[in-house]
């Protein structure tokens, strides 16, 4: 039968039913008086009709009894998804949803969004990595969560520096673990994204950084006050009871809520040592960010409903008493022909604001959040944001067990101090000779961001040479310097004093010529003059430096530094390689379901050889095996082999080097 709170043809989109009827016929004998009970297949019953019934006949003294049952075929995964991101935007519970982590085409789908990831070759505490993934591995995993029997392993922690000069712990989960979190990753997105706020914009498909900065320039105008926030150790500090219980509201599946669990409390290895995990999700995680939505998306419900409605209030302010005197003023002094009065009332009026910004009638409350951090603004008197950051604090402590960072937590006034949210610095302008642009908020360039990035190419306070680039070819060379600087430039390009990062453009420029001078021993001059040129933009034509690789029978390869004009671009998107869409099969799904190995070329079952990355094939001083020149030639870093091939391939063996 269909679960409660799925209904008609929708049960039909989880899985494919057919009806199969058990029939009582033949002979009775002893103790089964009803039959043979061969399965026969009952034809035209649809998947919105009931199942489980029973038809009993009579006809003399033989008796007919038809069980009618139903038989499960897991959909593709983008139906899946699809009926998922539904019952999200419709508000309906799953109670179906472990059930899910049995389809295979989920699994080729999150191998397809993962297996190109920097940290796909990384081992776990277990070793494992992508490489040698197969089908077969695939459905071990299923049936290990098919029985319950699939445990999460202990993720080894690593640390990574921080900009304070802390270390971060971030956690590496095994490659099985990796997938596994995906699926989930992938099923609960598609769930709970439809239902997650608009003012958050962390770690979620269409938004990033830029469209939170942007809706603060853009619906902003008016702040007096800015409250930033910032939660001390947010994912090391989600308490998993709340966790369990916020899930547990949508999510009525027992068995898939355990497993969330145990995934949370698997623990981590730290030199070897096994340590429980209290609280918080691993940094690193792949399911860490969506869960971490689901948990602080109470903080956006809380800010939406109870404090934005609280302190907001009033359509417009009332008139400026000061303000209309003048214009009264300057209305008398027209009537009279005394334009030099009339000029000097205007500008004395330029500097008066139209409302009355002491209004008790008048308040606006407005709210974003970023991951962990998340920005407030306010209009209204500084009492009241101290209240409200109070609030909040309580909310955070009483309702989700997390604690604001009191040092980091801070109330500025927006038209003389600058708020910091994403690496900018948030304003709002206020000018005594253009009143047009007061209230109008704007981004900025921090400039110890700009001293910051200006750092790694300075030596004794100049630009220098970097000795470890020395090495490398041109082009390499050009496009390291590049990607830095195009990667900052890029980011920032919504700040109005965006012309400031000239100073990074000139110290990187300078370092990069330096370290190809070096190279080809020879003048800054000299290497200035053999890499310039000159390309379009809309801006006009921007100097850059360039380096042209000619490759046979492709399109000569091509790498830049600069030539990006550091002009505002209100609308900027980081012109980035566009990100997949989440359903569409991955070129290496199809390779996989050909079962066919593109070594030998036999039909087998199949496993995937990766390597970190191309360069990795080649190798100075030693000739390059023939399938290394295979996956050079297709410029993939996978191969489909079959299992002997693999093996032949990892230890060496001369089937690799001569099929």
């Amino acid at each position: 039968m269909p679960s409660e709170g799925i209904e008609g043809d929708e049960w039909g989109a989880y899985v494919t039913l057919s009806r199969i009827a058990e029939t009582n016929a033949g002979s009775p004998n002893g103790r089964e008086p009803y039959g043979d009970r061969g399965p026969v297949v009952v034809a035209g019953v649809t998947t919105c009709q009931g199942g489980g019934n029973t038809v009993r006949r009579a006809k003399g003294a033989r008796r007919w009894m038809f069980q009618i049952r139903e038989v499960c075929e897991m959909q593709d995964a983008e139906t899946v998804l699809n009926v998922l991101r539904e019952r999200g935007r419709r508000g309906l519970p799953c109670t179906e949803l472990y059930r899910q982590l049995f389809n295979l085409s989920l699994y080729e789908l999150a191998h397809g969004r993962i297996y190109a990831n920097h940290g796909a070759m990384t081992p776990g505490a277990d070793g494992e990595t992508a490489d040698g993934m197969s089908q077969a591995r695939t459905l071990r995993i299923i049936d290990a969560l098919r029985h319950e029997r699939y445990r999460f392993q202990p993720v080894k922690r690593a640390w990574i520096p921080k900009k304070n000069g802390k270390l971060r712990p971030l956690g590496l989960p095994s490659w099985s673990d990796k997938l596994v979190g995906e699926v989930i990753r992938l099923l609960l997105e598609a769930y709970y994204e439809p239902q997650f706020s608009g003012r958050s914009h962390g770690f979620r498909p269409g938004r990033g950084c830029h469209t939170a900065l942007r809706e603060v320039e853009d619906v902003w105008s008016g702040t007096t006050w800015f409250i930033e926030g910032d939660i001390s150790d947010c994912f090391g500090s989600l308490d998993h009871e709340i966790m369990a219980r916020i899930l547990a509201e949508k999510i009525h599946d027992n068995r898939f809520l355990r497993l969330i669990r145990n995934m949370l409390e698997a623990g981590y290895l730290e030199d070897w040592e096994w340590n429980a995990t209290l609280s918080g999700v691993p940094q690193g995680g792949v399911v860490s960010p969506v869960l971490s939505n689901i948990y602080l998306d109470r903080l956006d419900k809380f800010a939406e409903t109870v404090l934005i409605p609280e302190y907001t209030r009033g359509k417009i302010r009332v008139a400026n008493p000061e303000y209309a005197r003048l214009t009264r003023a300057i209305s008398d002094a027209w009537r009279r022909g005394d334009r030099r009065a009339v000029r000097q009332l205007r500008v004395r009026r330029r500097g008066v604001p139209r409302g009355d910004p002491g209004d008790p009638g008048y308040r606006r409350l407005r709210y974003i959040r970023y991951a962990d951090d998340h920005l407030l603004g306010f209009t209204g008197p500084k009492a009241e944001a101290e209240q409200i950051k109070q609030r909040l604090a309580e909310f955070l402590r009483d309702d989700l067990k997390l604690e604001l960072n009191q040092d980091k937590t801070l109330i500025t006034h927006a038209r003389t101090q600058a708020a910091s949210f994403l690496g900018y610095q948030v304003t709002v302008q206020h000018s005594r000779d253009r009143p047009a642009v007061n209230g109008v908020v704007r981004l900025r360039v921090p400039l110890p961001v700009i001293t910051a990035k200006c750092a790694p190419y300075l030596t004794h306070g100049k630009p220098a040479r970097r000795a470890e680039l020395m090495n490398l070819p041109d082009s390499l060379v050009i496009s390291t310097y590049g990607a830095e600087y195009r990667g900052i430039v890029q980011y920032y390009l919504l700040a109005s004093d965006v012309f400031r990062l000239n100073r990074l453009r000139w110290t990187a420029e300078t370092s990069l010529l330096k370290t190809l001078a070096a190279r080809h021993r020879s003048t800054v001059t000299a290497m200035a003059r053999k890499f310039r040129a000159t390309i379009t933009t809309p801006h006009g034509p921007r100097v850059c430096f360039q380096a042209t690789v000619e490759r046979p029978g492709r399109k000569p390869l091509v790498t830049r530094f600069g030539g990006i004009p550091l002009k505002r671009q209100k609308k900027a998107v980081i012109a980035d390689r566009l990100p997949d869409l989440p359903t569409r099969r991955k070129e290496l799904t199809i390779r996989l379901r050909a079962r066919r190995c593109e070594w030998c070329d036999t039909t087998a079952s199949v496993e995937i050889h990766q390597v970190r990355k191309l360069a990795d094939l080649t190798r100075t001083g030693r000739p390059q095996p023939g399938w290394a020149q295979l996956m050079t030639r297709m410029r993939r870093k996978t191969l489909v082999v079959c299992t002997p091939c693999h093996q032949a391939i990892h230890h060496g063996h001369p089937i690799a080097l001569t099929a």
